[in-house]
């Protein structure tokens, strides 16, 4: 399979944005609020699923392998064995869920998927970070509830609605300009093979 240089580009600028993102925290109790969950948000809408998983699994990667991308600043794989790192793992499924979402919507014409998309994804990776707290910490569910998901409730919506806000114009604008692109590089294909001088015949 043949990765153009766009995708590259694309994956590593989402990226880089989680990267930037997810070391900024307030602590609060055994899990800090990060702004991991807002760069996750948006690497999954502006282009699509593909792109945002792609950007998610990146960071990860990053991560584990040392570079200080978690937040607080940490980095190395004991991170994500650790009773927290659940919700790493869970961006991932954060991001392949509210971008499969948003792109069977029709996420250019359609802003109120964007909510639904990242509230489903958020909920998946709410269940799969409590579920390795409680395996990892022997934790009961009402423990590990009150203490992995209500003080993150009203942090994350403000996140979802922020990351509506910049996903969708941006979503739009990148759409129209590939599509621009694409439609520039068949004219000239097109008229290339007009004059007969530069385009390819099939015999």
């Amino acid at each position: 399979m043949k990765i153009s240089a766009r995708t590259i580009a694309f994956t590593a600028l989402l990226a880089a944005v989680i990267c930037a993102l997810a070391p900024w925290t307030i602590p609060v109790g055994v899990i800090p609020i990060s702004l991991a969950t807002l760069g996750v948000c948006l690497a999954a809408v502006v282009i699509d699923a593909k792109h945002g998983a792609a950007a998610v699994l990146t960071y990860i990667v990053l991560g584990a392998i040392g570079v200080p991308v978690f937040s607080g600043g940490r980095g190395g794989f004991g991170v994500i064995a650790g009773p927290t790192g659940g919700y790493i793992t869970g961006y991932f499924f954060l991001a392949v869920i509210a971008g499969l979402i948003v792109d069977a919507a029709g996420g250019e014409k359609r802003v109120w998927i964007y909510p639904i998309a990242m509230t489903v994804g958020t909920v998946a990776l709410y269940a799969f970070g409590t579920g390795w707290y409680m395996i990892s910490t022997g934790a009961e569910f009402a423990p590990a509830l009150a203490a992995c998901v209500l003080p993150f409730l009203a942090g994350d919506a403000v996140k979802i609605a922020v990351a509506t806000a910049v996903g969708f114009p941006v979503r739009r604008a990148l759409r129209k300009t590939v599509l621009r692109a694409r439609s520039d590089r068949c004219g000239k294909t097109d008229g290339d093979g007009a004059d007969g001088s530069g385009g390819n015949k099939t015999i």
